[in-house]
């Protein structure tokens, strides 16, 4: 008898998602890198300066990008850690919450992100151009203001962290293993260290780490919101 192996629900929405940000991947991956600016300091391809979210009053930005970087990521060491953790964590709550829910608390975990690196960075800019939007002529005359203002960032992890702050608050006691750790760890140790570590990481404001941290953080903090906001009269500890 033919074996046809594991059935896979094609119906579900970490698959999709995750369908959808490896072929855009695959396709971005093709493209040649550019170089935005002489003052930029790294080369990246004109479909991440595109889809990829900038400050809002960078000359870059453009609204449908909110979205549209959450499906976009800079290396194959970047979205193959995101889409582990998103099959990871997302499978179980969206047979917890159905399909709908665990989408719309997806996008809003997306955009909770977006929002608090936004704000972060316009209080860095505001430190350095004693205004939220610097003209264009102080911005290009200033590298620290031109990677504040210029800056592309990419990928799923915002969201990635919303799913993880519900997956501890769900389910806490949840052991789960590390790749190069072979001891299981309880969620909410694991996943709390996490957090903290991306708190400690944010405010150290280390010239040289272009990762998002406080992204991360705004997406844990709005995914913990939001299920403190839909469970007020529930309890889960599993």
């Amino acid at each position: 008898m033919y074996n046809r192996g594991p059935n896979i629900d094609t119906r579900s929405v970490v698959f999709n998602l995750i369908a959808i940000n490896v072929f855009i991947y695959g396709v971005t991956s093709l493209l040649p890198g550019i170089f935005p600016s002489t003052l930029y300091d790294r080369v990246i391809s004109p479909a991440l300066m595109f889809l990829g979210v900038h400050y809002p009053t960078s000359e870059f930005f453009r609204p449908f990008q909110i979205v549209t970087h959450m499906f976009m990521h800079e290396g194959i060491g970047h979205i193959f850690f995101n889409m582990v953790a998103l099959y990871i964590f997302g499978s179980m709550l969206e047979r917890f919450w159905g399909q709908r829910r665990f989408l719309e608390f997806y996008l809003m975990t997306g955009l909770g992100a977006t929002i608090l690196d936004f704000g972060i960075k316009a209080l860095q800019i505001y430190n350095i151009a004693g205004t939220f939007v610097p003209p264009m002529n102080m911005v290009y005359s200033s590298q620290q203001l031109f990677s504040l203002v210029n800056a592309t960032a990419v990928g799923a992890s915002g969201a990635i962290f919303g799913l993880q702050a519900a997956f501890m608050m769900y389910f806490p006691n949840t052991e789960l293993m590390l790749m190069f750790i072979p001891v299981p760890i309880k969620a909410k140790y694991l996943l709390g260290a996490m957090f903290f570590g991306e708190v400690v990481f944010g405010f150290a404001n280390n010239p040289s780490d272009t990762t998002g941290h406080f992204a991360h953080i705004g997406g844990a903090l709005t995914g913990y919101i939001i299920v403190k906001i839909w469970n007020r009269n529930r309890t889960f500890l599993f």
